[in-house]
């Protein structure tokens, strides 16, 4: 039987794979969508709830909360049982606690059930990286990736614009105007988990628990949509491997055999050991770090800059208004990563795009004219995007398919984990030394982020998942 990965690989680029990409990155769009409404809703509900600095920072960690313990049990769930059962699982938990959402009373509430649809969330990114990666051939991986978060960044300014237009007009058929926001979320996730039906189970998943029928099954069926019979895919052509990097496995010596490929995963075990083992050991390491530094100057900003432009004394309006035009540059963005990301090496591309934050993030903290700060937050959230992107794809590159899910969910979820605590840490930097301190403490871990990629991390772009 020909093997999986290699046949997916040589598969001629086309409509399926489009069509896949676009219902995997609508899908993305209700993760970030959630993730921001948690620094509008803070900025909404501040006067008419009369929230105080610890109620506004819980409204916006809450969810975060919900996507740490999410990240950490659904993305272990997506290894041991699939890919697919886990899109159908996160994405119809969420629909259900957004609605319910929709009905709170007062902060507790709120935050409570955002608690509860952030367990729904807390493995969609990681499910699109993964489950993408394992379909879309190599020549083309970086590329969709970005377009299926393109999509779905959409949802940034989506969330700001709509939260400015309703915060302002209050109600919308006799119904508060920002309980339409959580409404339209539960909604168009229940839409896109109907389109989710009707994906495929991973085949490079399947091969792994040993499944390799089921795995040659889905791989015709694609095959056959996309016109290409198995005697018909032409065999790749010899390139040469970049040099070997330090951490890869020595080659074997001339006349020894050949190691034996690993063997497949016991059904309903997940190998999470092997993160701690060489070569993963390292590249664990550097993600968790990474994570961790990611979160302060990504999510930081985009969570926080309602609240911070409130700070600055600007009114809700104003200020949901000033952080939905700089949040056109996540889209922006985005966009902007697809004709690069295959080109600049991921390693590179991250650390370029994480000082472009850091900068634009200190002249952000600093301004006061109101076209400089729109200005460099829609530059800081361009940035931010060809980051976002290029770390989207590194991630899923660095790990085996048995345990890829898990490795990065993980990882993930300590990027979570750190987004529960910054609201309480920078809200009261923001209220005690002022928008620019926040900045410039972000400014300094973005910088050592860059430090521990380029020493800890390896080269990606151009490789096989099996090679690297």
């Amino acid at each position: 039987m020909a093997d999986p990965a290699g046949r997916l690989d040589r598969l001629p680029v086309g409509a399926w794979h489009r069509r896949l990409t676009a219902i995997v990155g609508v899908g993305a769009f209700f993760d970030l969508y959630e993730v921001f409404l948690g620094g509008v809703l803070a900025a909404a509900l501040a006067e008419s709830w009369a929230l105080s600095g610890t109620e506004k920072s819980w409204l916006i960690a809450s969810g975060f909360l919900g996507m740490f313990v999410g990240a950490n049990v659904l993305s272990v769930l997506a290894d041991r049982f699939g890919r697919r059962k886990m899109f159908l699982v996160n994405l119809g938990l969420y629909s259900l606690f957004s609605l319910a959402c929709a009905f709170a009373q007062d902060a507790t509430q709120l935050s409570v059930l955002r608690f509860l649809a952030g367990l729904g969330l807390g493995a969609e990114l990681v499910l699109v990286d993964t489950y993408l990666t394992e379909f879309l051939p190599s020549k083309v991986r970086g590329r969709y990736i970005a377009w299926a978060y393109t999509v779905g960044f959409v949802a940034v300014p989506v969330a700001a614009l709509l939260g400015a237009r309703l915060v302002a007009k209050h109600e919308l058929l006799g119904i508060d105007g920002w309980r339409w926001l959580l409404v339209a979320g539960a909604l168009g996730a229940a839409f896109i988990q109907v389109l989710r039906t009707r994906l495929p189970e991973s085949p490079r998943w399947l091969a792994a628990r040993g499944r390799r029928a089921e795995a040659d099954a889905v791989v015709r069926d694609i095959e056959e949509r996309v016109g290409v019979t198995p005697q018909a895919v032409p065999a790749p052509r010899p390139q040469a491997d970049p040099a070997p990097r330090p951490e890869a496995a020595p080659a074997p010596r001339p006349g020894a055999a050949a190691a034996p490929a690993p063997a497949a995963a016991p059904a309903g075990k997940v190998p999470l050991g092997r993160m701690f083992k060489a070569p993963y050991a390292r590249r664990t390491v550097m993600w968790w770090i990474f994570q961790v530094l990611q979160t302060v100057g990504y999510y930081g900003f985009g969570s926080l800059a309602p609240v911070v432009l409130q700070a600055k004394g600007h009114t809700v309006t104003e200020s949901l208004s000033y952080a939905a035009l700089s949040y056109l540059g996540y889209p922006v963005g985005s966009a902007l990563s697809v004709p690069l990301i295959d080109r600049i090496e991921r390693r590179t591309l991250i650390i370029l795009s994480a000082l472009g934050i850091a900068a634009f993030g200190l002249v952000f903290g600093f301004a006061d004219a109101s076209w400089l700060i729109v200005g460099a937050g829609f530059l800081l959230t361009v940035c931010s995007n060809v980051f976002s992107n290029a770390f989207h794809v590194y991630q899923t590159e660095i790990f085996p398919t048995d345990l890829r899910s898990s490795a990065i969910g993980i990882a993930y979820s300590l990027s979570r984990l750190t987004s529960v605590v910054l609201p309480f840490v920078a809200i009261d930097v923001l209220d005690d030394l002022g928008p620019d301190a926040v900045f410039v403490g972000s400014g300094v871990l973005m910088l050592v982020l860059c430090l521990n990629v380029r020493i800890l991390g390896p080269r990606t772009t151009g490789r096989s998942l099996e090679s690297i």
